[in-house]
């Protein structure tokens, strides 16, 4: 059963929670968090990102990165900007996008059950993608950007943090630049804590949605501090805090996963005609194309961008599998469409590859074909629920399986690793 904790947050004041709270990290590459910081000097990304503070001639694995990083969180703390609260407690997280409404629990979650898989997960990490949030983690000494997790839905539970929605315990509301509108509220009562933290005693599980890396990362930090402190394993609120990590948890039948695209450099030394008819071939129905674009409608439908036109393609029932992995549209499309006709054997290695969030709409297709790729791919999105039967069977989807939406945003809570 997953130990979920209450932490004394630290957070913006609410006058400066806008400005100051920024997307994850990993959403922008570094020109862009350049120019996000030069407009916005009090972002969160200033700190998430602290390679900022210096010109292009520093390298963002640079050890004074992440001291300057530890520097501009102190400051913010000092000038006030940031406070602590002086109880633990729990927050519910609102996100609202689009008309649709998902709340979450804010609270930190056990390095011992990522451990024992009471956390479970959909996806690998890589080593030289976790040592730069190891690093980040280790020199602030806190964790600034939640892990983003589910549970099964539980009536209760939902009930609990929608009773806490009440304009006196609300700590933020505002709209993001995305459009996306924020609102957190504090469940301090002492028999909601009690409570929550029962429910979650008789969950059997919590599954990452995203942020498999910082959860990674955040993990290897605390078994690090463990390891130099001398302690066997610790649960519960009262242990030092990097024996626990920050997340938000969701119920699962309020999130939406959108698609995650793919765009090839290139048609493996085919023509276009060769290609096509491979595809044929290999089992996939394509349509004469036309210049709408296709958002597939169904599993196992895609839509392919090549020379100006689009194609709708249908795989052929014999290249449905039943398996939780194999029968996820991504899989379909690597297995019999990108490795063996395309030989992208590795989409996690192979620079031929690239994908592309469904949030960036299908232009971006486009725009990559005109640029720098040959052939894009739209996918129909993975749904929560073959996330979770993956999970379930202890098994690993391909890379790049899902895009959620909307995103967390990062410094309205952090937790130190010394609470």
């Amino acid at each position: 059963m997953p130990k979920v904790t209450p932490f004394k947050a630290i957070r913006p004041i609410p006058t400066k929670a806008d400005a100051f709270c920024a997307l994850p990290y990993d959403v922008y590459n570094r020109k862009e968090a350049c120019e996000i910081v030069k407009k916005n000097p009090l972002s969160f990304l200033s700190i998430d990102r602290a390679e900022t503070s210096f010109g292009d001639d520093t390298d963002t694995y640079d050890p004074k990165v992440y001291q300057k990083a530890r520097e501009l969180l102190l400051n913010r703390m000092q000038d006030g900007t940031l406070i602590r609260d002086e109880k633990p407690c729990y927050y519910a997280y609102e996100l609202t996008m689009n008309g649709r409404t998902q709340t979450g629990i804010v609270a930190c979650s056990s390095v011992d059950d990522y451990m024992n898989s009471v956390i479970k997960k959909h996806e690998n990490t890589r080593e030289e993608k976790e040592l730069d949030r190891i690093n980040h983690v280790d020199i602030t000494n806190a964790h600034t950007g939640p892990i983003f997790l589910v549970y099964r839905s539980e009536e209760e539970l939902k009930s609990i943090v929608s009773s806490s929605k009440t304009a006196e315990k609300m700590l933020y509301d505002f709209t993001s630049d995305d459009g996306i509108r924020h609102r957190a509220f504090i469940i301090d009562d002492e028999d909601k804590i009690r409570r929550i933290g029962e429910i979650f005693d008789s969950i059997p599980c919590t599954y990452i949605a995203d942020g498999h890396h910082r959860c990674a990362s955040a993990v290897k930090v605390g078994l690090k501090r463990r390891d130099q402190a001398g302690e066997g394993s610790n649960s519960g609120s009262d242990v030092p805090g990097y024996e626990r990590f920050l997340s938000v948890i969701f119920p699962d039948d309020e999130l939406m996963i959108m698609p995650y695209n793919r765009v090839v450099k290139d048609l493996n030394g085919m023509s276009k005609e060769e290609f096509i008819s491979a595809i044929n071939k290999a089992g996939f129905k394509t349509d004469t194309g036309s210049d709408t674009p296709v958002s597939p409608s169904k599993k196992a439908q895609f839509g392919m961008f090549l020379d100006g036109k689009w194609y709708r393609l249908e795989a052929d029932e014999k290249l449905i599998s039943t398996d939780p992995v194999k029968g996820l549209d991504v899989s379909i499309l690597q297995d019999n469409l990108l490795g063996p006709i395309l030989g992208i054997q590795d989409p996690r290695t192979d620079k031929r590859i690239d994908f592309v969030g469904g949030i960036r709409g299908l232009g971006e297709l486009e725009k990559r074909c005109s640029e720098d790729m040959k052939v894009a791919f739209s996918m129909y999105p993975t749904s929560i629920r073959e996330l979770l039967d993956v999970a379930d069977a202890g098994l690993l989807m391909p890379p790049k399986s899902t895009w959620f939406e909307p995103k967390l945003r990062s410094g309205m809570f952090i937790h130190s690793l010394d609470d």
